[in-house]
């Protein structure tokens, strides 16, 4: 598979991961451009891999997690306002955001394992080699993450 295949096919699922690590689009496209340009330069010996798409996720995550840590990259997020949900569908709505700023709050790798176990339904292995760590690794942010969101549990949720 040559790169631009590869780049054209996983390009919607990278955007996904990106947008669920960081919480905005923009951040995201940028996340994924960068995770896709050092996959280019290497994509000779990435693509001899036996799961490419696990060598890509890594940099992306790792890309996000450099980027947490830059300092100048610490800005705040403004909540804008959404239209209104239907009425039927408001409570749901409104627990599901709340939920993902609960998410949001969470340490770095913690929120990366939740988002990656829940939201890109992969199985904790596949996690340790995208965070380049053991499984019980990813076990441990996922039990302390979990506890973190039963603690801090949006009252409407109670």
């Amino acid at each position: 598979m040559t790169f631009e295949e590869y780049a054209h096919a996983r390009a919607p699922a990278l955007m996904r991961l990106a947008r669920l690590l960081t919480g905005d689009e923009h951040r995201a496209e940028d996340l994924v451009q960068d995770a896709l340009a050092k996959a280019y330069a290497r994509w000779g010996r990435i693509s001899k891999l036996e799961q490419p798409d696990l060598y890509v996720r890594r940099v992306l995550v790792n890309a996000h997690h450099s980027w947490w840590r830059r300092r100048s990259s610490h800005e705040l997020s403004v909540l804008t306002v959404a239209e209104q949900p239907e009425p039927d569908a408001a409570h749901e709505v409104v627990e599901r955001d709340a939920l993902w700023r609960l998410v949001r709050e969470l340490p770095a790798k913690q929120r990366t394992v939740i988002v990656l176990r829940y939201y890109e339904d992969l199985d904790d292995a596949t996690i340790a080699g995208i965070l380049d760590c053991s499984a019980g690794t990813v076990r441990t942010h996922a039990k302390r993450a979990l506890d973190a969101l039963r603690h801090r549990e949006p009252m409407g949720a109670r």
